[in-house]
Parts: structure tokens; sequence; C-alpha cells
């Protein structure tokens, strides 16, 4: 029995979801789809610059477990630029955690 998936921390839902190649009627793409913690992995360390190990602890998980988010979520990104794929953002095992500190 395969041990259960901890759920991941993300700072907040995003707030667009969809992306799609410009010009091309939505019924002609294929999809790819990236999951919201594969997406906010990608954003604390491509986006943020964050290095592995603070990004891996923002979200309350592992070294490797961040590292094969970001190499699946990187490689979906790809997928779909090359290919002209529309991009969908959904899913995954995460939660949103309040940080303490309030504007």
């Amino acid at each position: 029995m395969p041990r259960p998936i901890k759920c991941r921390r993300v700072a907040c839902e995003p707030g667009v979801t969809y992306f799609k190649p410009a010009g091309i009627p939505l019924r002609y793409l294929t999809e790819s789809e990236i999951s919201i913690d594969e997406l906010e992995a990608i954003k604390l360390v491509d986006f943020e610059e964050m290095e592995q190990i603070a990004a891996s602890k923002k979200m309350e998980i592992s070294q490797p477990t961040l590292h094969r988010l970001l190499r699946s979520g990187r490689k979906k990104v790809a997928q779909a630029l090359i290919k002209g794929q529309a991009i969908k953002i959904r899913g995954g095992e995460y939660f949103i955690k309040k940080s303490g500190y309030q504007k």
C-alpha cells in the first residue's frame, strides 16, 4: 500500500487558471493540466528565485518532493509551449495556510 500524499502549502489559489495560444479556437486545442502545487513550486523557485530548500520549507514538504513537483510542472509547461497546447491549472494535493502577518 503506497504512502498517503502529504498536502502541500500554497500561498493562495491562482487568479487565472487557463492559458491558451492566441488566435486558435479552444475546440482545436489539447490541454496540458498543471496542478496548483506544481504551479506554487515553479512560482517560488523560478519566479521568486528561492533556493529549493527554502521553497520546500515554505511549502512544508521535503526538498526531493519539491524537486519532483518542479520537474513535472516545468515539463508540462514546456510541452504546452512547444506543442501549442492550452494550459489548465487545477487540482493537486494542497492547502492554503495564511501567515500571521497582516497589512
